[in-house]
This record gives C-alpha cells, sequence and structure tokens, in this order.
C-alpha cells in the first residue's frame, strides 16, 4: 500500500511597493533550491494561523512588521516534493512598517512581475505570476 505524503504548508507574501515591484528574496546557500529568488515567507508551525505564520516569518526575515488585516489572499499553490505535498498560499501586502532587510536571505530586490518571469524561481513560485499580474 502506498504511503500518502504528508502535507506541507507554507505561506508567503508579495509585499508590494505602490510602483508595480514586489520584493523577492534569494535563498541561502545550504538550503533546498538555494540560490532560488522566491517570496517571502515559510512554514506555518503548530497552533499558528497562516496570518500570524506570516507575520511572524516577515519580522524574522526581513525586520518589518505587519499587521494580518494588512494580508489579502491572493493564491495558491500545490507542488509535490520528494516525500511531501507542498501547498503554498500567497498573500498580497501593501502596507508593513520598518524598511526590509534580509536577514536571513543574501540579497532581496524589487522586481516587476515581467522580470519575475526571467529569474530562476522555485517551481512552487512560478503559477503564481500569472495570479500577480491579473491582480496588478
Amino acid at each position: 500500500m502506498k504511503k500518502n505524503p504528508t502535507m506541507l504548508l507554507v505561506v508567503a507574501a508579495a509585499l508590494c511597493d505602490g510602483a508595480g515591484k514586489i520584493l523577492l528574496q534569494k535563498r541561502p546557500e545550504g538550503r533546498s533550491m538555494s540560490g532560488l529568488w522566491e517570496f517571502p515567507g515559510g512554514k506555518i508551525e503548530p497552533g499558528e494561523t497562516p496570518e500570524q505564520a506570516l507575520v511572524r516569518e516577515l519580522r524574522e526575515e526581513l525586520s518589518i512588521e505587519v499587521s494580518t488585516c494588512d494580508l489579502q489572499p491572493l493564491s495558491f499553490a500545490s507542488e509535490t516534493l520528494s516525500d511531501q505535498n507542498l501547498l503554498l498560499l500567497l498573500y498580497h501586502c501593501d502596507r508593513w512598517e520598518g524598511v526590509p532587510e534580509p536577514l536571513e536571505s543574501p540579497e532581496i530586490g524589487w522586481f516587476s512581475v515581467e522580470q519575475m518571469r526571467s529569474l530562476a524561481m522555485p517551481p512552487a513560485d512560478l503559477p503564481l505570476l500569472d495570479h500577480l499580474a491579473r491582480s496588478a
């Protein structure tokens, strides 16, 4: 009997600067998919809502403060990873406090959706670009 893969719930933010650019961060060396550009975010911990997890992740990764009421659900993507199914929940956010700093990533950058299409990104992030283009 085939074992069902475990579900990995992940949240991410499309932080929009108001001028059509969205923040991406580069995955650090030593992690899977290192060097790829991704939306900031991470795993949902036990007992957290997706929004609480994203507020925590943005504080830990970028040193910014976001209110859960400023996170608007945008889209999701599903990707099969070796022994897990990744479910990525993407939120739109255009309001935060502080200046984003790469605390866990070697580099961050602001990109248009068209610029993102030419970047190396994790497979789960790619289908989200069309949703971002439609919502812009």
